[in-house]
This record gives C-alpha cells, sequence and structure tokens, in this order.
C-alpha cells in the first residue's frame, strides 16, 4: 500500500461505511473518507493509495449534511477511541442498523420478518470498562494516559474522556501525575478501569514491583480519589488488590430480574450497563422461558443471562469456554439464590459437533451469545430436534449473518426479528439481537 501525500482532493460523499468512513468514488476508485458524511461535498487529503482504493481525511468541509454535529470531545479526530462524535444520535443508529441489514442479506441472504426498534441509552460516561494505554513521553511533558491516537501506536495526548464516567475523566490528569511519580513509570504499560454499583477500579499492569515509596504514592491516590487499585503482574488472573486491601465489591444490578452480577475487576462484562439492563429485558422477551422449560445459555460468561432466565422459573445449563467464569457464574447463582434452577460447566464451543450437542440433551430454548467469531460450530451442529427458539445476541454483524445464513437455509428455522444494540456509542463497532423460530 503507497503513501501519498499529494494536495486535497474534492469528493462528493455517497454514503457511510460499517467503520463510520464517507463513501466516495474518483478516477474508479473508491475513496474511505474518515470524517465525511453522507451528501456533503468536502476535500480530503488521501493518506494510503492501492489500485482499487483509497483511504482519506477530510481536509475541509464544503457543504455540510444536516446529520452533522460539533463533536463534545476536544480529542476527537486525534483519540481513536470513538469514530461517530460528528453525527447526531439518530443517525448513528440508522447508520448500525443498514449496517446489520446489509450485512444479513449480502452474507446470509436472510432478511428479518420484524425489524427490532433499536436498544439505546446514554450517549456520554457510558463506559465502566475500558483500558487506558500509559506511556512515558518527554517529549511530550512526560507520562501519557489515554486510548490509542486514530491509525497509530501512539497514546493520545488527553486529559479528559467523554465516554467514560465523569468522575473518571477527572480522574486522567491525576493519573499521570501517579504514575510520573513511580520508580516504575517506565514499566506500567496500562491501567484497566472496573466500574460496580459501589465501586471503581482501577487495576495497574505492573512489570515490575513497586518501591516502598511507590506504593505510599499509590495508596495515598486511592484514599484521595475514593477509588481500589489492583496490581497485575502477568495475566488478567493475576491481578490482586493492592488498596484498600481487602479489595472490592464489584457488581451490577439487574433489578427487573431481582438479580446481582458479581465480578472481578479484569473479567469480561458489559460496558454499559443501562444498555445491558434493556438488552437482558429484550433477550428474555423474545426468548420467552416458561417455568419448568430446560434453556441453554451458550458462552454464559457470568451468568447476565442465566440468572435472569432462572430467575423465571426455568432450568438453565450455561456453557462458557473459560473455567473462571464458569466458577463466577456458580458463585453468582449461589449468591441470588439460584443454584436449584442453574447448571453451569466448561466447554470449549468452538468445538462444538453433533455428539457433543446431544449429549448435553434437548433444550425447549437456546440463547447464543458468542464473541465476535461467532458460533459456526454449535449452528452447524444443530438436528432436527434442536431448540425452537434460539435468541442469538451478536457483537460482529458479519458472523451474525453468516450464523443466520446456516440457521435459516440449512436449519430449517425463520428469522422472525433483529435489531442493533448501541452498545458503543459514537463507535461504528454493532451489537445486534436477533430471534430465530421453527
Amino acid at each position: 500500500m503507497k503513501k501519498t501525500d499529494a494536495a486535497p482532493v474534492p469528493l462528493a460523499i455517497e454514503s457511510l461505511d460499517q467503520e463510520g468512513r464517507g463513501v466516495a468514488h474518483r478516477d474508479g476508485k473508491v475513496v474511505f473518507v474518515e470524517g465525511a458524511l453522507p451528501g456533503e461535498r468536502v476535500t480530503a487529503s488521501v493518506y494510503r493509495s492501492k489500485r482499487s482504493f483509497e483511504l482519506a481525511q477530510v481536509h475541509t468541509v464544503l457543504e455540510s449534511a444536516a446529520s452533522r454535529v460539533v463533536a463534545r470531545c476536544a480529542y476527537f479526530g486525534l483519540c481513536g477511541g470513538c469514530a461517530l462524535q460528528h453525527v447526531d444520535p439518530a443517525t448513528q443508529i440508522a447508520v448500525k442498523q443498514r449496517v446489520l441489514e446489509d450485512a444479513l442479506w449480502h452474507i446470509g441472504k436472510v432478511k428479518a420478518d420484524e425489524v427490532l426498534s433499536p436498544i439505546q441509552g446514554p450517549g456520554w460516561g457510558y463506559r465502566h470498562r475500558a483500558r487506558f494505554t500509559v506511556r512515558d513521553v518527554p517529549k511530550k511533558g512526560g507520562v501519557l494516559v489515554g486510548f490509542h491516537e486514530k491509525r497509530s501506536s501512539y497514546v493520545a495526548d488527553m486529559l479528559s474522556c467523554e465516554v467514560v464516567p465523569e468522575r473518571i475523566s477527572r480522574l486522567l490528569p491525576h493519573l499521570r501525575e501517579l504514575i510520573g511519580s513511580l520508580s516504575i513509570r517506565q514499566r506500567l504499560p496500562q491501567i484497566e478501569l472496573a466500574i460496580g454499583e459501589e465501586a471503581h477500579v482501577l487495576v495497574l499492569r505492573v512489570l515490575d514491583p513497586l518501591s516502598a515509596a511507590d506504593e505510599s504514592a499509590v495508596r495515598a491516590f486511592a484514599d484521595a480519589h475514593g477509588v481500589y487499585i489492583y496490581l497485575q503482574p502477568r495475566g488478567p488472573d493475576t491481578a490482586v488488590p493492592f488498596h484498600p486491601p481487602l479489595g472490592a465489591d464489584l457488581h451490577y444490578a439487574l433489578p427487573e430480574f431481582d438479580v446481582r452480577i458479581y465480578f472481578g475487576p479484569t473479567d469480561f462484562t458489559q460496558v454499559n450497563h443501562e444498555v445491558n439492563r434493556v438488552l437482558v429485558r429484550r433477550a428474555l422477551r423474545l426468548l420467552s422461558p416458561q417455568e419448568g422449560e430446560r434453556v441453554a445459555d451458550f458462552f454464559c460468561g457470568l451468568g447476565n443471562f442465566s440468572l435472569p432466565i432462572a430467575r423465571s422459573g426455568a432450568e438453565v445449563l450455561g456453557l462458557e469456554g473459560s473455567e473462571s467464569l464458569v466458577a463466577r457464574a456458580r458463585v453468582n447463582a449461589e449468591r441470588n439464590g439460584l443454584s436449584a434452577r442453574t447448571r453451569f460447566e466448561a466447554m470449549d464451543l468452538f468445538k462444538m459437533d453433533a455428539a457433543r450437542l446431544a449429549a448435553l440433551g434437548r433444550f425447549d430454548a437456546m440463547l447464543v451469545d458468542p464473541p465476535r467469531d461467532g458460533a459456526a460450530g454449535l449452528v452447524n451442529a444443530l438436528g432436527e430436534d434442536a431448540a425452537p427458539r434460539i435468541v442469538y445476541v451478536a457483537c460482529s454483524p458479519a458472523t451474525l449473518a453468516r450464523d443466520a445464513g446456516v440457521l435459516v437455509h440449512d436449519k430449517g428455522y425463520t428469522l422472525k426479528a433483529a435489531g442493533v444494540v448501541n452498545m458503543f456509542p459514537h463507535t461504528a463497532h454493532v451489537e445486534s439481537i436477533a430471534l430465530f423460530e421453527r
């Protein structure tokens, strides 16, 4: 791929792609333009050129679209965390819905009988999980704490962030000062944020031990700002409380189902708690579990869906590849008084086949919530006696569409409904939920 430093070129923007970039054409090539919106005329600076397409950045907006708004964050355009702050919220949702529908049709050759209303929530301060990169950069005045710059491994020089809670945003300058004062500032590459209903946790990834002076500084910081500090010397499972020494009671609530989900600071959880509550409610409505039914929750994690399903009276088998998450799911079931209606087992679901699935027994309904790779093994393993209702929660439209194609064309299901879940406002990330029936 060739870099180009040519003068800005005039372009008419036709649409948005799934990364939130404007799409234009010139000289027989497709041009993807960061920061441009459909209906706009712009000049753009091309920074990569290949035979069939070019990548560009807006230089000047000559005619602005009605959907364009002023970005709220001072670092938008530099920071790579957000891609769509210049687009009004309604248009962001519409773009994501189009991405989902296009993927379902072009990849899976399926259309939903019903397009569900989008699930959405607060647009700002919603990230209850985040991972900040830390770098000591003397040329920029010392330690930087933030997300990566767009298209770069450099850390954005930022003093605030609009998508994390305001309290955490205000901490960024203080975190820079703290890390800059430590003897191991060049051996502390990241800080992970985990927020529960009653606690804010910062996990410091430490490649060397803290000195005595470092320990005193970190304790003083935790006390001054009311946060819990964990230290992580190696992989995620090595994170341990540092100060306060007993650690945090991290949990989030699903009050509609009288459920609390307890988690560790490096466990996978949904980043947007308010949207997650609506998502669980929607999933349960579509799944419609009944008392006495047997329901499978594939890729169950901590029990985010399993425990609300069990609260309905159904018996739930939760399956998950991570032993540590399975252990936490069992604890969550016990703490919520649902152990009698739940069973959690560790299983590599990417190696699912017909024999393994049959050994689990028959289910009245299934919930599937896989990572970005999707659930190809599982859907291909489904037999004639598979559950008549499947709710599929997806973080990738492409793999949902692929699996939907198998379910509809090979397994006899109908795609009854599908819609987007705006879990990550101002980003191009598209989550979705779909109901299959047969």
